[in-house]
């Protein structure tokens, strides 16, 4: 015989602004109530369409005792008669109901401001969904996805999983799921080049690593491929640039330990260590003219050029030249 399924938590609270966490905690405790009945309605709303009324209608339990999962979303936006009435409900929840807050952190009220902390204390299964921007964080998402694929990941793969991707945790995310099916749960650099070659931001990295590096040849070669393949020339015109510019940044900041300058430079170590590996090659005349070549060919394929195809290889052209000035 099958046990009694287990009662899902009566509240949660989804804490932040970081779209796919999000989402994916409001899921996560529609699914958890589904265990317990799968027969059980979701129904997702703004606060900010409520009145109490309907709110309190919403988590009325039904005469069939049928379960139910109500989303409240955008809470930072609540009104005091709504929060009043949230909060004056789960201090008794009724049973078969899940109430799921999703509060972004922030609001301007007081009643908005203070929600959060009780909703806390009223017992809520408390879900943190911080914004990714560091450098860090974002290697740290990619790690853990992984992970959740059931692979491992070694270390050198995950900038290259970045670089390939960009910094979208979505694509990140879908990414690291399908390398882990691809590879066989063991993603190194080589899987993460292998199965990103076509992308764009790949592209457009491995064009704009060779023209930094000096290599006429292979940067020529990368980007006629790229084009042939149809890359967006803004694409291409911003992996140039980006690559001028964090070379121009880390060489202005001077010698250091990569891991002591990440916080100041706002790049993670690894960057850092790159660039000022790509930096030896580089005169601070020669950065000066790159930076100008890179701002040149951003407003050129933007519409001040005729032929964006030709401006991307004069760019990658002299921004060879420019490294190659003492």
């Amino acid at each position: 015989m099958t046990g009694p399924a287990t009662t899902p938590p009566p509240l949660y609270l989804v804490l932040g602004e970081e779209e796919l966490l999000v989402e994916r905690a409001v899921r996560e405790a529609v699914d958890t109530a589904r265990l317990a009945d799968p027969t059980a309605e979701a129904t997702r709303v703004r606060v900010s369409e409520l009145t109490p009324a309907q709110f309190a209608e919403l988590v009325s339990p039904s005469l069939f005792s049928e379960g139910r999962v109500v989303v409240l979303d955008a809470a930072q936006e609540i009104s005091q008669e709504n929060a009043d009435a949230v909060l004056s409900y789960v201090s008794a929840p009724a049973d078969g109901i899940t109430l799921v807050v999703v509060h972004s952190g922030g609001g301007r009220s007081k009643a908005a401001k203070s929600l959060p902390s009780a909703l806390r204390k009223a017992g809520a299964v408390v879900t943190e969904c911080p914004k990714v921007t560091k450098p860090a964080e974002r290697e740290a998402f990619v790690r853990n996805e992984v992970r959740r694929a059931g692979g491992r990941i070694d270390a050198p793969a995950v900038p290259a999983l970045i670089d390939a991707v960009g910094t979208d945790l979505r694509e990140l995310a879908s990414a690291a799921t399908q390398l882990v099916a691809d590879s066989g749960g063991s993603v190194d650099e080589e899987a993460v080049r292998r199965y990103h070659r076509g992308r764009a931001d790949v592209t457009g990295f491995q064009v704009a690593e060779k023209a930094v590096a000096g290599d006429r040849a292979a940067a020529l070669e990368s980007l006629r491929w790229a084009q042939q393949i149809g890359v967006a020339h803004v694409l291409l015109a911003d992996a140039l640039a980006d690559a001028v510019r964090t070379i121009a940044k880390v060489s202005a900041a001077g010698r250091g330990n990569p891991n002591h300058m990440a916080g100041e430079l706002g790049m993670p170590p690894w960057k850092i260590r790159k660039a000022q590996s790509q930096a030896r090659g580089w005169s601070s005349s020669g950065l000066a003219e790159a930076m100008r070549v890179v701002a040149r060919v951003n407003a050129e394929v933007k519409g001040a050029a005729a032929n964006p195809e030709y401006a991307l290889e004069r760019a990658v052209l002299d921004i060879v030249e420019a490294r190659d000035r003492r």
